[in-house]
């Protein structure tokens, strides 16, 4: 069901949850600090407990009420990248629940950057967990429409239009040790690492922490249609028949069924991926054949999407 500003915030004071748009994908919005309200966030996209939430904030000064360090790296980067499609991780005050942090000792902040999610967040005086308004490894939505459809009438949904950019943040984590301040890249994102380093200075950490973050299952971001990968268009056109659908990244031969194209720059490809395959979901094909983007800096948020859709 729709609901307006007003009434999401009502219902979000009330402890319930409601989808909200912003400039990455919708999410499923509840109290940061009402554990009962994100259980129901849980309980709602079937996802693990221990797989942590975003916290939305409204602005930058927030983070102290979150985080038990805020370094002068982690603020260069905040104020770089926020309003935006960018997360930071940063080790959480005592009081943070255990649940918002899936058991994690970090939690992870994000000031979104969209006009009627800020107005929300400021409105309301709240923070907002807001993970994708989907079920658990499917499709994230970018518009209204895609929530209600995959998660049912009943879900309050704050319609915002699509959404801008397209797919989930950048997730990047700053910590300190005894050679100073380091940051690692958690998820990729459509805010190049190549920003990041020349505002960070050095280079991301090459090894991996332990740190968990959303987007890092294996599969994710899937369509209930099956789906292949393909890096050559000759083969994806030589696979093609009348129970196939296809999505083309690239101009060039066409396959022999359905298909989409996007060929533009990758901007482009991220913000209309999801809706794209949303549609070719619909469709009901027996497989999907997907063209895999170059690989290239500014194209591998979206291959890692792909790649994860297709696992």
């Amino acid at each position: 069901m729709r609901v307006d500003l007003q009434q999401a915030i009502r219902l979000l004071k009330a402890g319930n949850v409601v989808a909200i748009p912003t400039e990455t994908v919708y999410g499923l919005a509840a109290d940061a600090t009402n554990d009962a309200a994100l259980r129901q966030i849980y309980a709602i996209k079937e996802r693990p407990a221990d797989n942590p939430l975003i916290v939305h904030i409204a602005d930058i000064s927030q983070v102290e009420n979150w985080a038990a360090e805020f370094s002068p790296l982690a603020q260069k980067l905040a104020k770089a990248f926020w309003p935006g499609p960018f997360t930071l991780v940063l080790p959480a005050k005592p009081h943070v629940s255990s649940i918002v942090r899936g058991g994690q000792p970090t939690v992870a902040l994000r000031v979104p950057n969209h006009p009627i999610a800020l107005q929300l967040l400021k409105e309301s005086g709240l923070a907002l967990a807001a993970p994708s308004a989907n079920k658990f490894t499917q499709l994230s939505p970018t518009t209204a429409a895609h929530v209600t459809a995959g998660l049912g009438e009943e879900i309050a949904v704050l319609d915002g239009g699509a959404c801008s950019v397209g797919i989930e943040s950048t997730i990047v984590a700053v910590t300190n040790n005894q050679n100073g301040e380091n940051w690692q890249l958690l998820r990729l994102g459509m805010l190049p690492e190549a920003n990041i380093h020349a505002l960070a200075g050095v280079p991301a950490l090459s090894f991996k922490q332990t740190i968990k973050v959303p987007g890092q299952h294996l599969l994710h971001y899937s369509p209930r249609t099956p789906m292949r990968l393909f890096t050559s268009r000759e083969d994806l056109i030589a696979q093609a028949n009348s129970r196939t659908a296809a999505l083309l990244l690239s101009s060039g031969a066409v396959p022999n069924c359905t298909y989409f194209e996007l060929n533009k720059n990758a901007d482009d490809v991220a913000q209309k991926l999801y809706d794209t395959l949303h549609q070719l979901d619909a469709l009901n094909a027996e497989i999907l054949l997907i063209e895999t983007p170059p690989n290239a800096p500014e194209w591998l948020a979206i291959l890692d999407r792909l790649t994860r859709a297709a696992a």
